[in-house]
């Protein structure tokens, strides 16, 4: 696994010499360790077990107890290999099945404990961005723009991209677990239910068959479980010698309409674990060929685990894509950049003054008060009127390159909370941990928004601040407050906004009494 020219970084070296990677896939749970030598990634150990999540949802849409434990098992074997790799060194995602279970938020807390270490639920559209990633590092690169197509257990992802850049992202809701459960459950297989089954995924397909095709490529490469297990078959039948032809998918439909019956597919030397899933990945990929117009695919064994140790390599390095995605947020709603660079520079003031004392001290405290600090004000872009509100709304529900779904809901939260009321309730879907410390990021980001509300580029003087539990002390130089008068007004206005949400504000003008 090495990286190319096009995508070399900066010289720093990262924290960790091995990093690792946990998919926590609709069909299948994965797990690849990889060894960090400057661009390079070599990888060291990996692991696959077919939990199958998606087919364990019941019909309230929850993970079924049964299902939870297989999970939570395996979650546990995957972490005995991860003990020793130190936080931050482990990027661990969940996928569709956890994206729709109703209680996959329960779930994550007793998965996170079994894992050892946090795990991020992402969107379909990030989990395609991971996947194009991780196919792009493991074929050559010739130049050409490149379709790739990724069959999960729970949805498909289409990406057009050139070189290491994706130019269009889709995941849609088609998936070999559920399209096997639906069409091939009972084990029997002829012509109607496999034309079904292809009918059921064109029209999923249809949207955007469109726009992809007058969007072109040069090349399509297929990955993950699906891919992989047609492709075999076809080789193991003599239709195809490499990947997935037109020609070897009309051959190979006929024998299997021949065979009848899944438990038979071995004798196409399909693996035990994938035969419960297989008919519903060959449906899917003969609507692909149909409704793309493809002739042939070809192969590659770079996927989303790839992807998620190449995202965090580039992470490591100081390349990360969510910083990239923050800025051109901003610029896409027209942000006044000198101002959030003002508001940012004294959020972070604030923050250094109470990590210790306000258990802020997680890397990841810093980045989200950094990103909610450029992109606050966003909303004005909507309107003034509740534009915080606004802002919250287009971060919640936009495609947000690089983030997982935890990530994108506590900035947005940051932004939701950093004026006006301090509406406590709009955290109560966080965990405990996540609730406080959002809060009281959420107060740090409301002082500096209301330090620099003049909007003025005038240097504030070297205040201080201070925490005990939820009570904050700052002290300006004295006859500071004197001189600002509004500014004194307006802190005392946000004492009784944080008053109402349970935290104190003291302001004091002079030092501190002996």
């Amino acid at each position: 696994m090495g990286a190319s020219a096009a995508r070399r970084r900066p010289a720093a070296g990262p924290a960790f010499d091995t990093i690792a990677a946990v998919d926590l896939g609709s069909n299948s749970f994965h797990l690849m360790v990889a060894r960090v030598s400057g661009d390079e990634l070599q990888v060291i150990d990996r692991l696959r077990e077919p939990v199958r999540l998606g087919a364990g949802l019941d019909a309230d849409g929850n993970l079924t107890p049964a299902i939870c434990a297989e999970a939570l098992a395996c979650l546990r074997r995957f972490g005995e290999r991860l003990r020793r790799l130190p936080p931050g060194a482990v990027r661990a995602v969940g996928t569709n099945a956890l994206r729709q279970a109703a209680n996959g938020q329960r779930f994550l807390v007793d998965a996170q404990r079994a894992l050892g270490h946090p795990i991020e639920i992402v969107s379909g559209v990030e989990e395609a961005r991971l996947i194009y990633l991780g196919v792009a590092h493991s074929v050559p690169d010739d130049g050409r723009q490149q379709l790739v197509i990724d069959i999960g257990g729970g949805s498909t992802e289409l990406i057009i991209g050139r070189h290491y850049q994706p130019l269009r992202l889709e995941s849609l809701y088609l998936g070999c677990v559920s399209h096997s459960l639906r069409f091939f459950g009972d084990g029997r297989i002829s012509a109607e239910r496999l034309r079904a089954a292809e009918l059921a995924a064109l029209q999923e397909l249809e949207p955007v068959a469109a726009d992809y095709r007058a969007l072109g490529w040069q090349r399509v490469i297929g990955a993950s479980g699906s891919m992989v297990a047609v492709a075999e078959a076809l080789r193991v039948e003599g239709l195809a010698e490499a990947g997935i032809t037109a020609a070897g998918l009309k051959a190979l439909r006929r024998r299997l309409l021949k065979l009848g019956r899944v438990d038979k597919l071995t004798q196409l030397q399909v693996r035990a674990d994938r035969l419960p899933v297989f008919m519903g990945g060959f449906a899917i990929v003969l609507a692909l060929f149909e409704a793309l117009g493809l002739a042939q695919i070809e192969i590659s064994d770079g996927a989303l685990r790839q992807g998620l140790l190449y995202d965090q390599l580039d992470r490591l390095h100081d390349a990360d894509v969510r910083d990239r995605t923050v800025a051109q947020l901003a610029r896409r709603y027209h942000v006044d950049g000198a101002h959030a660079r003002r508001v940012m520079r004294t959020a972070q003031r604030c923050l250094e003054s109470v990590a210790a004392d306000w258990q802020l001290t997680d890397a990841q405290h810093a980045r989200l008060l950094q990103w909610a600090a450029q992109l606050h004000e966003i909303g004005l872009d909507v309107a003034h009127a509740q534009y915080h509100k606004h802002g919250a709304y287009i971060l919640e529900h936009a495609d947000l390159a690089g983030f997982s779904r935890q990530e994108q809901q506590q900035l947005a939260l940051l932004v939701r909370l950093h004026r006006r009321k301090l509406a406590v309730t709009e955290c109560a879907a966080l965990d405990e941990a996540a609730r406080v410390a959002v809060l009281r990021l959420a107060v740090l980001l409301r002082l500096a928004v209301v330090l620099h509300r003049s909007r003025a580029a005038l240097r504030l003087p070297r205040f201080t601040l201070q925490a005990a539990g939820n009570t904050l002390t700052l002290r300006f130089p004295p006859g500071w407050l004197e001189r600002h008068p509004l500014t004194g007004a307006d802190l005392a206005q946000e004492s009784q906004f944080l008053a109402d949400a349970g935290f104190t504000l003291r302001v004091h003008d002079g030092p501190a009494t002996p």
